[in-house]
């Protein structure tokens, strides 16, 4: 699993960061709207990590293993 962090800034902006992904933030006018971008974000991330053939965070690699 992907741990969400999120803050609320001083100017009343939320900030939403995947820790596992570093550089993966998004803002919002609400908590929820900016944990929907990081998501959104964080998922193109990965895509485009699969397709350059790099390496993937621990959490989301175990999703692809071969059982």
């Amino acid at each position: 699993m992907l741990g969400i962090e999120t803050e609320r800034e001083g100017d009343g902006r939320w900030i939403a960061e995947v820790s596992a992904l570093p550089g993966v933030m998004a803002y919002g006018a609400t908590e929820a709207e900016a944990s929907s971008r990081v998501k959104a974000l964080a998922l193109r991330i990965i895509a485009d990590r699969l397709d350059n053939g790099e390496p993937l965070p621990r959490e989301i690699a175990k999703l692809f293993e071969a059982a």
